[in-house]
């Protein structure tokens, strides 16, 4: 079982959740950080880091000799890194999503592979649970396939806890494709009700069961209530504005090891996200 922890923007709790989560799941347990860009999973479950290794992406490299300007390449690249410019083909390797379609449609094979440092994946344990993290190397814009190099080192026995990048563009909707939950986290805010709303439209094609966290209860007002309300969004569970919650973050602290009598509420929303996930089936089986 795989469980994606996401939100509609940073800041509202997100990896708070995952790293409890990680602590009071029910079984062999992985946490995996592909918030490539910023991970900072690590700063709250301390693991101890066995090994790594330099993750790389195929781009295209060019032979001007054998290029017959055909422009197959130039068209079937939808994100414009690689063209023809007269007799000449020119790639852009940074704008490059690794697909292998300009060397798959060249009748002549003048684009080859060459690769480019993406950054690391990075791998240990915490506890009882396995810990699994990409780190985008400096400079670097593009995440997605560095996700997809991480993905490729889950232990297909153990479940996974994975603390997915904020927002709704490419990378967290890449985090969070391969879930069988997920688990969105806002807050009682006006900020943090616009953003579930864009959250929830944005993985909703996926077709995946979802429920929602709602940290600092008590702050704010009621418009995310009323969403879950009109949208049939499950309500999972109620972080309160607590402000031992805030020292235990700001210390690297899992809340839940801070703060003890949590635990009960955070093995509770343990048990509705399988709830989700078996509902979730039984309503594909009938389908």
């Amino acid at each position: 079982m795989i469980v994606a922890v996401a939100s509609g923007k940073g800041g509202t709790g997100k990896t708070t959740v995952a790293a409890s989560l990680v602590r009071a799941w029910d079984g062999p347990v992985q946490a995996v950080d592909l918030d490539v860009e910023e991970p900072n999973l690590h700063l709250f479950l301390h693991p101890e880091m066995e090994g790594g290794r330099r993750a790389d992406m195929i781009v295209p490299l060019a032979d001007q000799a054998k290029c017959n300007a055909c422009r197959a390449c130039a068209e079937i690249c939808q994100f414009k890194a690689i063209t023809v410019l007269g007799e000449y083909v020119v790639a852009f390797p940074e704008m490059c999503h690794g697909c292998g379609g300009c060397m798959a449609v060249c009748p002549t094979g003048a684009i080859t592979e060459e690769t480019r440092e993406l950054g690391q994946v990075l791998w240990g344990w915490s506890g009882e649970a396995r810990f699994l993290m990409g780190r985008l190397r400096v400079g670097e814009a593009m995440s997605p396939p560095l996700m997809r190099e991480v993905v490729k080192h889950l232990d297909p026995e153990r479940d996974a806890i994975i603390d997915a990048p904020p927002g709704t563009s490419c990378p967290p909707i890449n985090a969070v494709r391969r879930a069988d939950v997920i688990v969105l986290v806002s807050e009682p805010t006006p900020f943090g009700y616009h953003d579930l709303k864009l959250a929830r439209e944005a993985f909703a094609p996926l077709g995946k069961p979802m429920g929602l966290v709602v940290n600092r209860a008590g702050l704010g007002d009621n418009q995310l209530y009323d969403y879950c309300r009109a949208t049939g969004l499950p309500l999972l569970m109620e972080i309160p504005f607590d402000r031992r919650v805030a020292q235990a973050y700001s210390e690297g602290r899992v809340v839940i090891e801070a703060c003890p009598e949590y635990a009960e509420a955070f093995g509770e929303l343990v048990g509705r996200i399988r709830d989700l996930a078996v509902c979730e089936r039984i309503e594909a089986r009938r389908a």
